[in-house]
């Protein structure tokens, strides 16, 4: 039934934008999720640790969870680009914008993930030009999304540049969402950081994973979520967390 709403929901958006002379298929592409997957390359994450997080990210796209909720997004499909991130003036793209529609399509975004080298290497945590960088790039990407997210992934603190509060309340007045999944080995606490400071907007939330060993199945989750909702409530213990939309406060489903 949730999947069955969300399509008619996404075919009234899309009917009513053509009809109102909103939609003009040759300026951009409508897809039904744009995504950036904005990965931690900072110092904090050595090599191992990167690489388990490109692996993470391919085995959740091969997933076939996440590949039924794929398949339910077409004919419109996602659009997802993969960022990595460090310092203020570290972005690097290393997937540029691809359109996924089916499963053979997610498969072969997955072999460009494993295949990924790392190009940001090193380097101080500055979120809030990351989620900037990642806001210009939904900006200018050839696609327009009936919803937008970006996802941060990180395993510590902002410790250079702006508060990543900033740029995430920037995000939302421009209707993109700010997810977040924690990675709790150097900072126990990260979890407390990312639902103040990071995550938000309408349908936002929070997934955390004890230590980079366990980041494939936490992206595989929020893969999921993102692509087809986030459940409205959840066992305890799970890591995963919600905002609030009535009051814009963190809570635990």
């Amino acid at each position: 039934m949730r999947r069955l709403a969300r399509h008619l929901s996404t075919l009234t958006t899309v009917f009513c934008l053509y009809f109102s002379g909103s939609f003009d298929a040759t300026a951009s592409q409508t897809v039904d999720l744009e995504l950036v997957l904005a990965v931690d390359s900072s110092s904090s994450v050595t090599d191992d640790e990167f690489r388990l997080q490109m692996l993470g990210i391919a085995a959740a796209f091969e997933d076939p969870s996440v590949l039924g909720a794929i398949e339910e997004t077409a004919p419109l499909g996602i659009a997802v680009t993969l960022l990595q991130w460090s310092s203020n003036a570290a972005q690097a793209v290393a997937i540029d914008w691809t359109k996924i529609t089916s499963s053979q399509e997610a498969l072969l975004f997955a072999q460009q993930v494993r295949r990924s080298r790392r190009l940001v290497s090193g380097g101080a945590t500055s979120m809030n030009n990351a989620i900037i960088h990642a806001v210009q790039s939904i900006q200018r990407n050839g696609f327009e999304g009936l919803r937008k997210a970006i996802d941060v992934s990180g395993d510590g603190r902002a410790n250079e540049g702006k508060s990543p509060a900033i740029a995430r309340d920037y995000a939302n007045q421009l209707g993109i969402t700010i997810n977040g999944l924690a990675i709790l080995n150097e900072e126990p606490e990260l979890t407390d950081y990312y639902q103040a400071w990071v995550v938000g907007g309408p349908g936002s939330f929070l997934l955390t994973a004890d230590d980079f060993d366990d980041f494939a199945e936490a992206m595989q989750r929020k893969l999921l979520f993102e692509i087809s909702g986030a459940p409205i409530a959840t066992a305890p213990g799970t890591g995963l967390y919600a905002q609030d939309q009535s009051t814009g406060t963190p809570r635990q489903p």
